[in-house]
C-alpha cells in the first residue's frame, strides 16, 4: 500500500526558457500528514505548489497526487489561493457562495462552518469579511468536496499577528478531524515547529527537508533567510 500522497521526482519549471524557477526538486508528502513548504519571497513555493494542484505543468520531472497526476486527480485536491478576485460590493453571502460553490444541500454547509467556527458568518456578506474570515470561508469551500489533500498558499498572508496562531491551531485540528493530508506554502518559519510534521525548505533549489528539529538547521536557515535570522520554538 503507497503511503505517500504527494511524489515530486526531479521536478523544473521556467516561465521563460533559460530562466527556472524551480530547478530539480524532489521529495515525498506522507498521508495525514502536515507539511510547510517554506522559503523567501520569490523562492519559487508558490510555482510548486501550483503544480502539485495541477494548474501548472512542469519543465521536467514527474508529480504524482495520490498515484496520478495532478491534473487527473481534482476530486482528490482541495486548493485555497493566496488571495481570491472578486466584486467585494457583489451582494452575495456566506452560504450563497459555498452553495454555489458546492451545491449540495444546506445542512452540509452549515455543518462545515461550524467545524470552522464560524457558523455566525452565514448570513454575511462576502466583501465584508476580515482576511481570517475569509480564508475560513475558503477552506471550508475547499472541504466541501471532501478532498484527500488540501493545498494552501500562505494562508496567514491575510491575517494579523495575533491571529496566526490560531489559525495553525485550526488547520492542525482540520488534518485530525478530516483526515486530510495538508501541504501549506509560508515564507514563515518561526512557528512551523508547532504545526508542521514535515518542512520543505525551497530557495529554487531542494535545501531541506525532513522533521522541523532535523531540518531547520542554522545553516540551512541561513541560505533560506540571510545570517541575521534565526529560529526559536514556540511553546504552548
Amino acid at each position: 500500500m503507497n503511503t505517500e500522497a504527494v511524489e515530486v521526482n526531479n521536478v523544473s519549471f521556467e516561465y521563460e526558457k533559460g530562466n527556472e524557477v524551480v530547478k530539480d526538486v524532489s521529495f515525498s508528502i506522507p498521508i495525514n500528514s502536515t507539511t510547510m513548504l517554506i522559503g523567501p519571497n520569490g523562492s519559487g513555493k508558490t510555482t510548486l505548489l501550483k503544480i502539485m494542484v495541477g494548474l501548472l505543468l512542469p519543465s521536467s520531472g514527474s508529480v504524482k497526487v495520490y498515484g496520478v497526476e495532478p491534473k487527473d486527480n481534482r476530486s482528490d485536491t482541495g486548493y485555497v489561493p493566496q488571495k481570491l478576485y472578486f466584486d467585494q460590493t457583489f451582494p452575495i453571502t456566506v452560504k450563497e457562495f459555498l452553495k454555489f460553490s458546492y451545491g449540495g444541500p444546506d445542512k452540509y454547509v452549515f455543518e462545515m462552518l461550524e467545524n470552522l467556527g464560524i457558523r455566525d458568518l452565514a448570513g454575511s456578506l462576502i466583501g465584508k469579511l476580515s482576511g481570517g474570515q475569509l480564508q475560513r470561508v475558503l477552506i471550508a469551500r475547499s472541504l466541501l468536496g471532501n478532498p484527500k489533500i488540501l493545498f494552501l498558499d500562505e494562508p496567514v498572508s491575510g491575517i494579523d499577528m495575533g491571529g496566526e496562531q490560531n489559525f495553525y491551531d485550526l488547520i492542525k485540528e482540520i488534518q485530525n478531524k478530516f483526515d486530510v493530508t495538508v501541504v501549506m506554502v509560508s515564507h514563515e518559519v518561526h512557528l512551523v515547529s508547532r504545526i508542521a510534521d514535515q518542512v520543505i525548505c525551497i530557495n529554487k533549489e531542494m535545501l531541506c527537508s525532513g522533521a522541523p528539529e532535523n531540518a531547520l538547521l542554522p545553516e540551512v536557515v541561513e541560505k533560506l533567510y540571510g545570517k541575521h535570522t534565526s529560529l526559536y520554538k514556540h511553546h504552548c
